[in-house]
């Protein structure tokens, strides 16, 4: 059976913020941090080796998959930085569209540095994929 490795952990989330080696990476990951946790209200917590999320979702497909994951979150990347929201969202589509300079998969959507995004819209990024998943997984 699958076990997801990407899990929450009890690892030091500033720990791992100061063990970024760009300067201008780590910078950007702590103001991350500080919008992150001012907009969700929520504990930054590890997930994984080098992802830092907020809150959790439990979440069951009709494949009988399910597991957790965390309702937002970002890693400062050696490459880029990834920011991860929910997915499936039309509004999603809507406000990427405002943000500023990124690129995007399904789930990630990734930055070079927080200078390139438009932080209100990051913001509103960040609340609107919690509604949308409290929607979509009422029962956490």
């Amino acid at each position: 059976m699958y076990e997801l490795k990407t899990k929450e952990n009890q690892s030091d989330v500033v720990a791992f913020i100061n063990r970024v080696e760009n300067p201008k990476r780590q910078e950007d990951a702590y103001k991350l941090l500080d919008i992150f946790s001012e907009t969700t209200g929520l504990k930054a917590m590890m997930w994984g080796p080098s992802m830092i999320g907020f809150g959790s979702y439990h979440y069951k497909y009709a494949s009988g998959h399910e597991g957790d994951a965390m309702l937002v979150g970002f890693s400062p990347r050696k490459a880029k930085i990834s920011l991860y929201f929910s997915t499936g969202d039309m509004e999603r589509e809507h406000l990427l569209q405002e943000l500023g300079k990124h690129t995007s998969g399904k789930a990630c959507v990734y930055i070079n540095k927080l200078e390139d995004i438009n932080v209100d819209v990051l913001k509103t990024l960040i609340k609107q994929s919690i509604v949308f998943l409290k929607k979509a997984y009422p029962e956490n």
